[in-house]
């Protein structure tokens, strides 16, 4: 059987995320559960950013190998597909170099906003482990394997989102509106106290309903087998919040995904972006849970960035007429991150505001 470049290049793909997921898990030194440090949880972060910049250069240069083009028709087929808007009027190693600029260009806008908008996660995963009673030793494993499940939901969300605008394009206005509304929805409304009752989770419904649950948490298990219950394998409450985690950012990715799709439709770096913006989750909430505070109109930045992104989608074809590419995308989104984070270091809230 012989296999297509696509497929070996995804195939390298995963288990390259794998291994290096595996590594920041430290399955491979047999390390076993304990509180993530600062400075380690900083290191991975710097390793992730630095993987996806990497990236973002290995489609400057090899981005051809995602959609295995060999040729002009191909390339104009895959264009025509998820580029409309760019031209393409040179010689094939011109058009090429273009579409790769391109490429990574989308990805690199693409991994900024995902990995922004993952901030918000953050909050809410504090939010579930003291709900849950979790203790802060297995943080870490319920983050890596919660996320991987993410992945895999993500997955299927992008090509399903892929597919229905390829077909529908006016889906696009439902995402742009969408953001727009959960962007102002950020800006004026007031931050109230949260909640969840782990019983009454949809999560922890749906998997009580289809397995063995144990009430009570069994060292740091997922699962394990009750002798006393004729050998039944019993799923234990630190399982049930990798599945919360990962339900969780599914319903975050209601926002996210239709983000990125204003800035790239080629469902390939929408998912490759949004990859590297959730592995690298797992360090952040680490290296950000005790300062989080520090970045008090961070919040709001997000607020603005959704609501750019989704006027952006609605009036698309008005501001591609007065030549706005991803490039003035990429400068106005790092603006209005770097005002935000700069406004929160500079004009920190009292102490009865905060």
């Amino acid at each position: 059987m012989v296999f297509s470049n696509e497929v070996v290049f995804f195939g390298a793909f995963a288990l390259f995320v794998i291994l290096v997921m595996l590594l920041d898990l430290g399955v491979l030194s047999s390390k076993k559960a304990e509180v993530v440090k600062f400075k380690e949880a900083a290191f991975w972060s710097a390793v992730w950013v630095t993987l996806s910049i990497g990236f973002y250069f290995f489609l400057r240069h090899y981005g051809y190998l995602i959609h295995d083009i060999s040729d002009s028709s191909h390339l104009e087929n895959i264009r025509s597909q998820f580029y409309k808007t760019l031209k393409l009027t040179g010689t094939y190693e011109e058009n090429l170099r273009v579409f790769q600029n391109n490429m990574s260009l989308e990805f690199i806008t693409g991994y900024l906003v995902e990995y922004s908008l993952s901030v918000d996660n953050i909050f809410v995963f504090i939010l579930i482990f003291n709900s849950f009673g979790v203790r802060k030793k297995n943080y870490k494993d319920v983050l890596v394997w919660g996320i991987l499940g993410s992945i895999i939901l993500r997955f299927i969300f992008i090509f399903l989102g892929a597919a229905l605008i390829q077909r529908f394009e006016w889906v696009l206005l439902i995402f742009g509106a969408f953001l727009v509304y959960t962007g102002l929805k950020i800006l004026f409304s007031k931050e109230e106290e949260e909640n969840i009752d782990t019983k009454s989770h949809p999560a922890v419904k749906i998997t009580s309903k289809f397995f063995n649950v144990y009430e009570k948490f069994v060292s740091d298990r997922f699962f394990f087998k009750h002798k006393y219950k004729n050998n039944k394998i019993y799923l234990t409450p630190l399982f049930l919040v990798i599945v919360v985690i990962a339900f969780t950012d599914v319903i975050f990715a209601v926002d996210s995904i239709p983000a990125i799709f204003s800035i790239t439709k080629d469902p390939y770096i929408v998912f490759f972006s949004n990859v590297f913006a959730i592995m690298g989750l797992r360090s952040m909430f680490f290296f950000l849970v005790n300062i989080i505070d520090m970045f008090t109109y961070l919040k709001y930045g997000l607020g603005v960035l959704l609501t750019f992104i989704g006027g952006k989608m609605l009036a698309h074809t008005w501001l591609e007429s007065f030549g706005f590419t991803n490039l003035h995308s990429l400068i106005l989104i790092v603006l209005i991150l770097g005002v935000s984070i700069a406004a929160s270091l500079l004009f920190p809230p009292k102490n009865e505001e905060a």
